[in-house]
C-alpha cells in the first residue's frame, strides 16, 4: 500500500526493520520536502515488493553501469516522473537510498545519486569506488552523498 511521505511529522512507518530506522525515514522525508517545495510533488514510496520493476530497474542501471550489487535488502521504492526526469527511488535497510535521475529527452542529465543515513557506515559495494561529500538537513541530521553519471540507455 503507498505511503504519502510527511516530512512535517517523520515516521518510519514501512522502515522499522533498518537498524538506522530513525535517521532513513528522516532522509525519506528530506526527499519528501524536497520534492514538495521545488516541484510541488507529494513523495510516495510503496513496499519494494509492491514495485519489484522500480528495484529491478536501479539494480539493473547499477549492475550494468558500474558492477554494483547492493547487499542489503530493499525496503521502500518508488518511481514518478517530474519536468521531464523520470525518478526512481529505493531505501535499502542498512540506511542507503538510492535515486536515478533519468531525463525522457535524449542528451539531457541521467545519473545514479546514493545517500546515506546518519549512522551507517558506507556499503563495502560502494566504499572503494565513491567519495561521499556531507550535507546537513534539519530533518535527517548529516547525509552523506554520492553520485555518478549514467551513459547507457535505459
Amino acid at each position: 500500500m503507498p505511503y504519502v511521505v510527511d516530512f512535517e511529522n517523520v515516521s518510519t512507518s514501512g522502515l522499522e526493520s533498518s537498524p538506522v530506522a530513525e535517521a532513513l525515514a528522516g532522509l525519506r522525508a528530506n526527499e519528501g520536502r524536497y520534492y514538495r517545495n521545488k516541484y510541488d510533488h507529494v513523495f510516495t514510496v510503496s513496499p519494494a515488493d509492491d514495485v519489484p520493476e522500480v528495484v529491478e530497474r536501479v539494480s539493473r542501471i547499477l549492475r550494468e553501469e558500474r558492477d554494483i550489487i547492493i547487499g542489503s535488502p530493499p525496503l521502500e521504492a518508488t518511481a514518478f516522473e517530474v519536468e521531464g526526469f523520470r525518478m526512481d527511488y529505493v531505501f535499502y535497510e542498512s540506511g542507503l537510498a538510492v535515486n536515478v535521475m533519468y531525463s525522457i529527452e535524449n542528451g539531457g542529465k541521467r545519473a545514479v545519486g546514493f545517500k546515506l543515513a546518519e549512522g551507517m557506515e558506507i556499503p563495502e559495494e560502494l566504499t572503494s569506488r565513491f567519495k561521499f561529500a556531507r550535507q546537513k538537513s534539519k530533518l535527517a541530521g548529516v547525509i552523506r552523498g554520492s553520485y555518478f553519471v549514467i551513459k547507457g540507455e535505459y
